[in-house]
């Protein structure tokens, strides 16, 4: 071998040897870096209380996430569909307050702001006005569940049915600080814990231990203490998850069917109604991204790098806002081309929605004129059974917010299911109208607006915005000044 090749060897090697030395250095060096993260973790600047409730005390020891989590009161995002700010839905798609005629929805409903203004948007919101003040309202301390860490703290103290019966409005000076940190971390540890007893109680129910989760399932439970479908039981209030039979639409309409369960009576077809709530969690589960293990914070709270420390991106968001880091680290499309993905399915289930509302709105009104005319109850039963779960369809499926991408396809068949049982509500209806001399088609009234449509299902909203506006100026300042005593004596 010649010694110019013998040289070129070695120095290939020596080149070799050195990069390989470099790389396991930078290995090394990460690794130390997270046990470095990992024991300021546990070694915290600012020791905390247990059920500690306040955000900036947590942000004190997790400066990386706390700042994220800040990020959470900008409200500048928008998509094709949803938005971070309080889009008035009502004024936005009048068919709203129709299908919620009786229901405190059609008063106010606003698209969800981010998790800083939980606290905020329920003290400002119009259903939680009452006609003699807010002592009198019919709100239980049940409503306060998912919006504040405080919730966990009263819980302790208090024992958790009585939390749930006691009045809203006789919490409102210890409900103060919006979702954050106390909700889904253990103080101690900061592993992901579960902070809600409903949660829990729905897994033993189903035969299930919520503590043999795994960490990456805990990242999507987490959430689900809050982003599901849940109704108050009994006289007690008693926050429950309907999951007995199941997460499928149908599941639980029988579940609330064999119990004889009802939210309200419509105020204008007096079908007795279902109210959905946001069943993010069980619509995630009929999705492909559920069903390849990805989690919740997978796409809405993605991992962030800063040097060696990775953490996690606490302004919980839509991933829209944020592509690069949440749907391209699996998928390789441009952000053009993903965002149009999303698009296409919110497309084609938007139009199936606003057929379900249509069809749901003319059968409320429908009904209506049929009761006018004289129907029985015994004739009504069946044509009201139908427009009833036709309606939970309807809003299982888009009170959902993401359910039209989560799961498009199951979505796109429940809003089907709705349509047909909407339709074949209509269609006895209209047997029952031809009984009573009606043959023609029932006349719509008018309501192209929001005001017109509140207008006809008779809600007084000057009346009701000026009893808020007492509740906000006198009501709520003592609330904060309560509070702002109360963090005096803990610092």
């Amino acid at each position: 071998m010649s010694t110019e090749k013998k040289n070129w060897m070695l120095y290939a090697a020596f080149l070799g040897t050195t990069i390989f030395v470099f790389v396991l250095g930078l290995f090394a060096a990460s690794i130390m870096e997270r046990r470095v993260e990992a024991m300021i973790a546990y070694k915290p600047i600012k020791p905390m209380r247990d059920f500690e409730p306040r955000n900036h005390v947590w942000g004190a020891n997790f400066p990386r996430e706390f700042t994220s989590y800040l990020q959470t009161a900008q409200v500048s995002f928008k998509s094709k569909y949803n938005s971070s700010d309080a889009v008035d839905m009502l004024k936005e798609d009048p068919y709203l307050v129709v299908l919620w005629a009786g229901y405190a929805f059609s008063k106010d409903y606003n698209q969800p702001r981010g998790h800083y203004y939980a606290v905020t948007d329920l003290r400002n919101t119009l259903r939680t006005a009452a006609p003699k003040g807010p002592e009198d309202g019919p709100m239980p301390g049940t409503c306060w569940s998912c919006k504040s860490p405080d919730v966990p703290r009263m819980m302790n103290q208090e024992g958790i049915q009585s939390f749930y019966k006691g009045k809203w409005a006789g919490k409102g000076h210890e409900v103060v600080n919006p979702v954050g940190c106390a909700d889904c971390h253990d103080p101690k540890t900061m592993d992901l814990q579960i902070t809600r007893p409903a949660l829990k109680e729905a897994f033993e129910r189903m035969g299930k231990d919520i503590n043999k989760a795994t960490h990456q399932e805990k990242r999507s439970l987490v959430c689900a203490q809050c982003h599901v479908e849940y109704y108050f039981k009994g006289k007690e209030f008693y926050l429950t998850f309907p999951w007995d039979k199941g997460m499928s639409v149908e599941d639980m309409e029988k579940y609330y069917d064999e119990i004889s369960f009802t939210d309200w009576t419509h105020a204008v077809s007096k079908a007795p109604m279902l109210k959905a709530q946001h069943p993010e969690y069980e619509t995630f589960q009929f999705g492909i991204h559920a069903q390849r293990g990805v989690a919740c914070a997978d796409c809405h709270m993605p991992y962030v790098t800063e040097g060696g420390i990775k953490y996690t991106d606490h302004h919980v968001q839509s991933p829209l806002n944020n592509i690069n880091r949440s749907c391209q680290v699996c998928h390789r499309e441009s952000e053009e081309e993903l965002k149009k993905n999303v698009y296409d399915r919110q497309d084609r289930v938007y139009e199936l929605r606003m057929k379900a509302e249509k069809s749901l709105a003319h059968a409320h009104i429908e009904a209506k004129e049929a009761w006018d005319k004289g129907a029985t109850k015994e004739e009504m039963a069946s044509p009201l059974k139908l427009i009833r779960h036709a309606q939970w369809r309807w809003d299982y499926a888009v009170a959902s917010h993401g359910a039209s991408f989560h799961a498009p396809l199951e979505t796109s068949r429940i809003l089907g299911t709705s349509i047909e049982k909407s339709g074949q509500a209509r269609l006895e209806l209209s047997r029952i109208l031809a009984q009573k001399g009606i043959t023609q088609e029932v006349a719509m009234p008018d309501i192209s607006t929001k005001e017109k449509a509140q207008k006809y299902i008779g809600l007084d909203m000057e009346t009701l915005k000026k009893e808020k506006k007492v509740f906000l100026e006198t009501v709520v300042p003592q609330w904060d000044a309560k509070a702002a005593e109360r963090q005096k004596s803990w610092d």
